[in-house]
């Protein structure tokens, strides 16, 4: 089939999009307001963008209730700070608490029975029950393009340089960080979510360089 991307004539009781844009990695974003309450949630438009320096953004859609934007985007823009943290699957019920809707100013990380702990340079704090977080200075807000008609659902990027990495040890072996040891959750379509359980190497074919570590395959690749 085909469809055009603006009509969105697809004939689907849902917009497909987001079921072909799969695995959406999850960045599970805590911030605090002006006044040291803290804010956690998820964003399936998330990912790294840069390494030297290391950046990263999560993308805002819309409003949210009486606020202008998501309170992760106004928290970042305010303070210049926000923490991201890797959801993993037994952090999966907890991050799912975590997306709804509450007011400004509502701590969703003590709604969800999850326990703050300091950063080392930023004053917000991370999910102490994720294995992964990173520290991020805010840098910019770039606004998207409005599409006519859905200007209530306007998007932007909130980008942030990552300054501090937090790494849990057990998942650390010989060296590498072994993502099958804590299963991080991805994002597809509609209400549906994978994780990281099937982990396999396919190196380039120009690769010469010989990576150090033992050499260690989990699963195993497509026929």
């Amino acid at each position: 089939m085909f469809y055009d991307a603006a009509k969105r004539d697809h004939g689907m009781p849902a917009d497909p999009l987001k079921s072909l844009i799969v695995p959406r990695p999850i960045g599970w974003i805590s911030t605090v307001d002006l006044e040291g309450n803290v804010n956690l949630a998820p964003y399936s438009f998330y990912n790294g963008i840069s390494e030297f320096p290391p950046m990263v953004y999560f993308s805002v859609t819309g409003t949210y209730g009486d606020t202008p934007t998501k309170h992760s985007r106004m928290n970042a823009e305010l303070t210049g700070e926000f923490v991201v943290n890797v959801v993993t699957q037994k952090l999966a019920d907890q991050m799912n608490i975590t997306t709804a809707m509450v007011a400004y100013g509502i701590d969703e990380m003590k709604l969800a029975g999850l326990t703050p702990v300091p950063c080392r340079y930023v004053k917000v704090p991370r999910v102490a029950e994720s294995p992964v977080a990173l520290e991020c200075k805010y840098w910019k807000t770039i606004e998207l393009p409005t599409e006519p008609g859905r200007e209530a659902m306007a998007g932007s990027m909130v980008i942030g340089q990552v300054v501090g990495i937090h790494i849990d040890e057990s998942i650390i072996e010989d060296g590498r960080v072994m993502v099958s040891a804590f299963n991080p959750v991805a994002r597809l379509g509609y209400s549906e979510y994978t994780t990281v359980d099937n982990v396999w190497k396919l190196r380039r074919p120009d690769d010469n360089v010989q990576e150090g570590g033992a050499h260690r395959v989990f699963g195993k690749p497509p026929a």
